[in-house]
């Protein structure tokens, strides 16, 4: 094999390694196991970024695990779709990271640098594998993971959260497991690409169970991107969660979004019978109502951690619009706003945490406090971060939602879409303005009570790198849209997976 092909396995080697080496190092050498942890970060980027750049001739790579040939060995596939997920993992895991450093929340515990690394080897893993079970396996290492750094730093708001967000990933894994069993039983093959294949020779007998299967597996995918009505364990998981973590867990819904782009045409495709597109006709009712709920939340929050969970939601049902339409030119819009959606989301958690930092008391609640340090500095990273969240121009969330709105002009019930995402972008940007205004242009005296906190600048490091990738973003909109349109029409065109796994697994 070549270094390239090699290379498709280091975003899974890279923090398997690290992860028990953090540990080791943390207890009696803590700045090298810290050290450790981000150049596993850095060099999980450099890794996803090689393999975006490899990804750009159209090559889909695999990656034989033991030399066993697919569909009977553990197989990894590189195509642009896992490329582009990678490398926003990896971007975002690094600028989590250098938050959690910079305000030295990473020392409430001694597990947060290996709880960090594995749950970077699940996101990764999940984005790689081109196996069903595996997916599944991956989602498992990522969930036990994300148990460890929900309940970082303790504290009982968290402890009742995290039960909560325990139960409802207990339930979608026991469904999974039952997808899983129902499929195998059909098909004799949990490969994705392989399983295609057997899922268009299935009788007439078995067409009922079929859909069953899909339409659980599918229930499965809706549980991880929190659609409604299935969404209830995010608002208080996120909110109450330790910022850095918060931010990392903004691409948490989206892979739940992913595992549908990548199972539903590969499997559940035109040859699929009854269950051909089986989660289609319930999406976009689906997804309307999540970006209503998500942006509603956004409304009514009393916080800006708050606002800014009720704001994934409602990316995440924006973006489901885009994806339910399953066409080239919507698949390209939803990818173009999923990385978006995922970075503004995590800027997002880490702005209200450079406010809560500095009020005291009133840390990021809704209301008017007293002037603290830094407070321009603070309502400029707001207002951009709620400009991108609630996709207003010029940044990427304004180009990500004109091009949903293009690519489902012409599906049915397009009007009531359009309707959805127009109308929470106005509720969105009522909420954000009313929290704005009561946080940074309303005061009250300071009086007797004990002085705000001196903060360092250092806390508004990572949410300025995360602005600065969606200016970016926003700046290449023109060649990262030719780029998403291309996967988009790999991801479509599940004949060429197919092949690529089969023949070269």
């Amino acid at each position: 094999m070549s270094v390239a092909t090699h290379l498709a396995i280091a975003p899974v080697v890279i923090p398997a390694i690290a992860a028990p080496l953090a540990l080791l190092m943390m207890r009696r050498r803590r700045r090298v196991g810290v050290g450790i942890s981000l150049l596993s970060c850095s060099a999980m980027l450099v890794a996803a970024l090689t393999l975006l750049v490899l990804s750009m001739d159209g090559t889909i790579r695999t990656y034989a695990i033991g030399e066993w040939a697919a569909p009977f060995g553990i197989v990894l596939v590189v195509d642009r779709l896992s490329a582009i997920m990678l490398t926003l993992a990896a971007s975002l895991s690094l600028i989590a990271m250098l938050h959690a450093v910079l305000t030295r929340t990473d020392r409430d515990g001694w597990h947060f640098h290996p709880l960090f690394q594995f749950q970077m080897l699940g996101l990764n893993g999940a984005f790689l594998t081109g196996d069903l079970f595996n997916l599944f396996v991956f989602f498992e290492v990522l969930l036990i993971a994300s148990y460890g750094l929900m309940l970082h730093g303790q504290g009982p708001a968290r402890l009742k959260a995290g039960i909560q967000y325990v139960i409802v990933n207990i339930v979608g894994s026991s469904l999974f497991l039952i997808a899983l069993g129902l499929l195998y039983a059909l098909t004799g093959t949990l490969n994705m690409a392989d399983m295609g294949l057997q899922v268009a020779a299935i009788g007439p007998d078995d067409q009922g169970l079929l859909r069953v299967a899909a339409l659980l597996l599918a229930t499965v995918f809706a549980i991880k991107a929190a659609l409604v009505p299935l969404h209830l364990w995010l608002p208080r998981t996120y909110a109450v969660t330790t910022p850095a973590v918060a931010a990392l867990f903004a691409i948490m819904t989206k892979v739940g979004v992913y595992a549908m782009i990548r199972v539903v045409p590969l499997i559940f495709g035109d040859d699929a019978g009854a269950a051909a597109w089986a989660p289609a006709p319930y999406l976009m009712p689906i997804a309307i109502l999540t970006a209503i709920v998500g942006f509603a939340g956004v409304f009514v929050a009393r916080s800006l951690s708050e606002q800014a969970a009720y704001a994934i939601i409602g990316s995440t049902g924006t973006l489901m619009i885009a994806v339910s339409a399953w066409q080239v030119d919507s698949i390209t819009a939803a990818l173009y706003y999923l990385v978006h959606s995922t970075l503004s989301g995590a800027a997002l958690f880490l702005v209200a945490d450079v406010v809560a930092r500095r009020r005291g008391s009133h840390v990021d609640h809704a209301s008017p406090g007293p002037v603290f340090a830094h407070r321009q500095l603070a309502a400029l990273l707001f207002m951009a971060a709620t400009i991108a969240t609630a996709g207003l121009p010029p940044l990427s969330g304004f180009i990500g939602k004109l091009m949903i709105l293009q690519s489902v002009a012409d599906i049915d019930g397009w009007a009531w879409g359009w309707t959805a995402i127009l109308a929470t972008t106005l509720i969105g940007v009522i909420g954000f303005a009313r929290t704005g205004s009561a946080i940074f242009w309303k005061s009250e005296p300071a009086g007797d009570g004990p002085s705000l906190p001196l903060v360092a600048r250092t806390d508004m490091v990572a949410p300025v790198i995360a602005l600065l990738l969606l200016v970016a973003l926003s700046a290449a909109a023109g060649p990262a849209t030719a780029f998403m349109q291309d996967a988009a029409g790999q991801i479509m065109n599940s004949g060429a997976t197919v092949r690529a796994v089969l023949e070269k697994g």
